[in-house]
């Protein structure tokens, strides 16, 4: 049984990364589940145990992408770009615009709403507009560590863990920021090698002008923002979740803008998330990674961040945390300090292989799709050069730090 359990684990990822026959992405893990209950490898009850910490993280998947959509379709990210990253300042007021939609949003949703920005700016601005378009998918990378909201992953550490807010800032916080600063500067010297290709578009200048309802914009769109952000950090502890605070604010913004974005809601993806997660739970067991995980001091540290972030490269992000975190689990129901480094390493450090986060997949078909098409190897040239070495930045932020946080 515990050779068929991975063997099914292996064809759910492979068939979700791969995609054989165009299939659905979400398709081939639902059918390995289907599968794994019909022949009893994971027997019902085992399946709905493991959805159960899932349940309010897809949640808030299913309520904040419709919510960055109400947000672009309002006006807001265009007029933010055009009021904070023009001239000289375009490239950091753009890194400036990822990094907070990433950690306030979420970085599927910066994903899927910025990269077509940043590839109409570039091509504007006569950018290539690979190499505009490459901020949301690194700040995806980079910045998704800073608030439970941030990553799909994070919220299912506080679903299980019951983590709040403010330990998400106390432990990640200083190593998201470090690592988003030193991404900066790696990402600019990288365009010294030229890996983007050739400058495209018209003459440099303001990415927008004269916009006369930007100012009513910005106002409507910041309050909103503010609003979802304090009820992120607030509404927990308080018996409001996270999803809630995002399904509230698509009201008020369907109200505003008198549309229901009903066909942009990621039901495929959250699909996807649920198989991955039932299997991923039934193999947990089959794996035996609680060496590899175990122990407390740099060094372990340092092992433990490194095994998940190998692995998130190599099964994807979501399967390796859920993977992971049985043999982080302290015996008491709670997460021991291994938790940090272990999520660090699923968020940060897929930055190598295109399969190795859910955002990376959607940047991907994104680019294709503006027609600058990435390739696994140009993704690993630039993933190499700006995510492993930041990620390694806040590595050693989360160590230095570690003492002082109590791990």
């Amino acid at each position: 049984m515990t050779a068929a359990r991975l063997v099914l684990m292996a064809l759910a990822v492979g068939g979700a990364l791969l995609r054989p026959w165009r299939l659905p992405a979400f398709l081939p893990p639902l059918v390995c589940v289907v599968v794994a209950v019909a022949s009893g490898l994971v027997p019902l009850g085992a399946a709905g145990h493991a959805l159960r910490p899932l349940a309010a993280p897809l949640g808030f998947l299913l309520a904040a992408i419709p919510l960055a959509v109400l947000l672009d379709r309002l006006g807001y990210f265009e007029a933010l770009a055009g009021r904070f990253a023009s001239g000289r300042f375009l490239v950091p007021g753009l890194w400036l615009l990822g990094a907070g939609t990433v950690a306030v949003l979420n970085l599927d949703a910066a994903v899927v709403l910025l990269t077509p920005l940043y590839v109409r700016i570039a091509r504007r601005q006569g950018c290539s507009p690979r190499y505009l378009g490459f901020q949301p998918v690194l700040l995806a990378l980079l910045a998704s560590s800073f608030l439970p909201v941030s990553n799909l992953t994070n919220l299912i550490v506080v679903a299980r863990y019951r983590v709040a807010p403010w330990q998400f800032l106390e432990h990640l916080g200083l190593p998201s920021l470090v690592a988003c600063i030193a991404g900066y500067f790696l990402y600019r010297l990288v365009r010294g090698a030229q890996p983007f290709g050739p400058e495209e578009g018209g003459p440099a200048g303001r990415a927008f002008e004269g916009d006369k309802e930007a100012g009513r914009v910005l106002l409507t769109g910041s309050v909103v923002v503010a609003v979802v952000l304090v009820g992120f950090v607030l509404g927990p502890p308080h018996g409001v979740a996270e999803w809630e605070v995002a399904l509230g604010a698509d009201l008020v913004l369907c109200v505003i803008s008198r549309q229901l974005p009903w066909r942009v809601i990621p039901w495929r993806t959250a699909l996807l998330a649920a198989a991955l997660g039932v299997l991923a739970a039934s193999a947990a067991s089959d794996l035996h990674v609680h060496a590899l995980l175990s122990g407390t001091g740099p060094f372990a540290y340092l092992r433990q961040a490194a095994v998940s972030g190998a692995g998130a490269n190599v099964v994807n992000n979501l399967p390796a945390l859920l993977v992971a975190l049985p043999a982080v689990s302290n015996g008491t129901g709670h997460a021991s300090c291994a938790l940090w480094p272990v999520l660090w390493g699923v968020n940060a450090g897929p930055g190598l292989l295109v399969t190795g986060s859910l955002a990376s997949l959607l940047w991907v078909d994104a680019m294709g799709r503006l027609g600058s098409p990435v390739s696994a190897g140009l993704f690993l040239r630039v993933g190499a050069r700006v995510v492993l070495p930041a990620a390694l930045v806040g590595l050693a932020a989360l160590l230095l730090l570690a003492p002082a946080v109590g791990c």
